[in-house]
Order: C-alpha cells, then structure tokens, then sequence
C-alpha cells in the first residue's frame, strides 16, 4: 500500500490496505507500505505520521515500510530521488523518454486548441526530436524541462488483470507521461514501477480509477525489460443509491473520522470486507482471522463500483457493540474517549458501577457516543421536565400521588432487589387501581428524566435506594 501524505486517508483506502494485507498474510508474503510523497504541492505536513497512526487504530500493521524498516528502503520516495533519476536517464539513453522544455504557457495553448477541436489534451511530441547540441545546450544553462516517456505510435498495450482479465488500451489514448518533473521529482508513474520492480512487489491491488494509468506502466516495464507484477485492480466505493463517490454530505470519508463518531475499527473492517469481495455464503460476520482464511482474488466483484451502505454500517457495528464482553467494551470505550479528548462523563465512580451501567445500555447502543447519551442520569442528577413528569396521568394532583406513595413504599424495603421492587410496586398498583404505564412512567421519568430507559427495576437497583427516594422526592415538590 502506498499512501500520498497529501491529507487525511480516506476510508477506502483502509479497504483497500485491507486487502492487501489479508493477501500477505495468507500467502506467507510480506506486506509493505510505502510513502508516496512526490507530489509535493500537495504535500501536508505530519499526513504521514497520521495516515500511519490510522491504520494502526484499526488495527493493522505492516512488515516492511517507515517506522519498521526493511531489505528495500528506504520506503520514503523523497528520500530515493537519485534512483529515479538513474532509471529516467536510462530511458533518456535508451531513445524511450525524452527532455522536455515546452512551458506552462505553450502546453496551455495546445490544450486549449485541442479542447476546441474535441479532441482530448494529449502532448504533441515537440520536443522529441531536438538536436542533441540544443538538449545538452538548455541543459547546461538550467533551462527548465521535465523528462517524458515516449509512448509509441498505435501499439496495442496489453495486460491481464486479475480481476477483469486481459485488457487492451492502445497507445494513441495514452499521452506521452511526465516521468521526472522539472523539481527533481518523479511523478507516480514513474517512481511506483521503479519501486515496485526494486522491491519486488509481486502484486498490486488498487482503485480501478488507476487502469488507464496501467499501460505507461506496462511500456515502462517493457522498456526496463523487467518482469510484470500481477495487477489486482480493485471496484471503487459510491453512496448507496448513487453514482458518485462517498459523499461529505452524507456522512463521514476520512478514516479517523468514522473512529471519532463511535464505529470499532473491528466492525468497520468487516463492513469494508465486504466492498468488493464476497465468500458466496451468507456470513456477515467475520474476525480477521476468517477474513484471511476466505479471502481470494477470485472472489473480488469485476464491477467498477460498490455501494457504502452507511445504515447497514450502523447495524453491523450495533452487532459489535451488543456481543462484546463488557469489561472489554468498557476499555474500547476508555481508549476511544483518550484518542479523541471525549469525555465520558462518568466521573468518579467505580468501574464496578460504570459496568452494571453499562451493561443496562450495551444493547441499545449503536455507536460509542450513545454510552453517554443514555447514561448521564447513572452519574448526575437528571433535569425532570414537568409536562413529561405528568404526561402519563390525568394531572399534576395524580402524579404527585403516585410518587408519595412510592416513596413511602419503598422506604421501607430492606432488600433493595429487582424481585422485591417488582413484588411490592405491582402492589401499590393493585391496592390503589393504578394502571402499570401511569405508574411506572411517572417514577421512570421522576428518577431518570427519560420517557424510554432500560428496565425499570434494573436502574432503580443500580441507582440504589437513596437517590430514588431523592429525586422522588424532588419530583414530587416540584409538583407542589
């Protein structure tokens, strides 16, 4: 995998490491990572650092690349210029690339002129035939150029693609590639069949967006003499429903992003199994160790598009959230609320009290957040709004006349039990006709300031017998 330190990683790119490091590993081979950092206008300082943090958090790593090392490195493209460099004269001397010093502005009018006649902006060769005393000329007197590959005239370029088999794109479609700009830096093409030949990459697995890309690699190759690696392009992720890439206006993109909202990277990494593979069985729920078990490139969907279904994400991570033990959701909860600053506003209670909390809550929960959005009144005193308070019961008068009689009620129970709680309160409503909803609404409200919560007797027992009687209490005086 070779991200560009040019902003914030996108989650189909974690898909895509995904793959690449499941292929690795059951194949006993070694995944790499490489810094493509070349385009350097675009270059955004600590991307790197950050692109690599992330794909720590879900939980993947690497064999070889920055932070590890390896056989090949160094694994930072800004640090391989020189090589680059050799191999594009190589092509120079080879009569298969060419100088270039046509500036912004001509190559700007013969866009211009094309794009008038219709036809696609494609680099005329101009400068491919230059004397050689005027190259060695502009050379030496610092003339800015860039080095082009020289596609030649109406080849068939043919390659095979593991996923979409052969595929031919003929060379008057393929424009004559900049190799090494006029800063010294390779562009991709360039600098990723250099790397990938010298560190003996055997397959690639990318974005089908890159095979029109494929044949200036393949003539690159080709002029090298170098062996082929096996080319997996992958189909790209839209919206669901759409045509069109993911979409800042649905939701998130950036992977860090979905972390921040609450998905577990294990429940992310299973959703993103699934966006352009398939076991052909019904099983939607898979540990990495199965993924790698199952996964194969015959597998891989020949489409060019799959959908990011965001509601079947949130039910998938609910399935997570649900049947995790929950001394360990605890602990996923305590990591995410670090790595984002998040308070989970359970101040200094016990982790004894925050997991019988938790455990109340964990099924209700879809996302991380939701711990603290269903949970404050566990660890504050709830705000009780008097309309909800008295929603359930035929005015003011009748409410505060449940609570009284709760409150003396369960003033006198020793054993403080869901069982006994249940006993005696079905009780209170059997002598005083009231009904199970006016009632245990009214005190459901009165505790938590919530019309919905977990059961009832459950979050009375966790409260514990004080504090109900408290805000009984100060229910009913604000009902006067």
């Amino acid at each position: 995998m070779a991200p560009s330190p040019t902003g914030e990683y996108h989650v189909g790119h974690i898909r895509t490491v995904l793959y690449n490091w499941a292929f690795a590993r059951k194949n006993d081979g070694k995944f790499i990572i490489r810094i493509e950092d070349t385009d350097r206008e675009r270059f955004v300082p600590r991307a790197t650092e950050r692109i690599l943090d992330v794909i720590k958090m879900y939980g993947l790593d690497w064999d070889e690349g920055p932070e590890k090392g390896g056989s090949y490195g160094p694994y930072i493209q800004s640090e391989r210029l020189d090589l680059y460099a050799k191999y594009a004269q190589q092509l120079v001397d080879q009569g298969q690339a060419y100088h270039c010093f046509c500036t912004k502005e001509r190559l700007e009018d013969l866009r211009e002129g094309q794009r008038a006649k219709g036809t696609s902006p494609k680099y005329d060769k101009k400068c491919l035939n230059l004397p050689k005393e005027e190259i060695n000329e502009k050379l030496s007197q610092g003339v800015p150029h860039v080095i082009r590959l020289n596609v030649p005239v109406d080849k068939d370029i043919t390659f095979s693609d593991a996923v979409y088999g052969d595929i031919t794109i003929n060379s008057n479609d393929v424009d004559d590639q900049i190799l090494i700009k006029s800063d010294g830096f390779p562009t991709y093409h360039m600098a990723v069949v250099v790397d990938d030949h010298l560190m003996e990459i055997t397959h690639i697995m990318r974005g089908m967006d890159w095979i029109p890309s494929t044949p200036k690699h393949i003539l690159l190759y080709e002029a090298f003499g170098w062996e082929l690696p096996t080319y997996v392009h992958l189909p790209n992720i839209k919206e669901l429903g759409g045509s069109k890439k993911l979409s800042k206006r649905l939701g998130s993109v950036y992977a860090v992003d979905f972390l921040k909202e609450g998905y577990l990277p294990e429940a992310l990494l299973n959703f993103l199994m699934f966006l352009g593979w398939n076991p052909g069985t019904e099983k939607e729920i898979y540990t990495l160790d199965e993924f790698v078990s199952d996964f194969s490139l015959d597998k891989l969907h020949k489409t060019d598009l799959v959908s990011f279904d965001r509601k079947k994400l949130l039910w998938m991570n609910g399935q997570y959230i649900s049947n995790c033990d929950t001394k360990v959701l605890w602990k996923k909860l305590e990591e995410w609320s670090s790595q984002f600053d998040i308070d989970l506003k359970v101040g200094d209670y016990s982790e004894k009290y925050i997991l019988q909390v938790l455990e109340q809550v964990q099924r209700r929960m879809k996302l991380l957040p939701d711990f603290v959005d269903t949970t404050t009144y566990f660890f504050s005193e709830p705000g009780i709004q008097e309309d909800l308070l008295v929603k359930y019961v035929d005015g003011k008068e009748k409410a505060g006349e449940i609570l009284k009689r709760f409150i003396s009620t369960w003033g006198g129970v020793s054993d403080w039990s869901v069982e006994e709680l249940e006993k005696v309160s079905h009780g209170v409503l059997e002598e005083f006709d009231y009904t199970p909803k006016e009632a245990f609404m009214t005190v459901r409200v009165a505790v938590s300031g919530r019309k919905a919560t977990p059961p009832l007797f459950d979050i009375l027992v966790i409260l514990g017998k004080e504090r109900v009687l408290g805000r009984l209490s100060k229910a009913s005086e604000m009902l006067g």
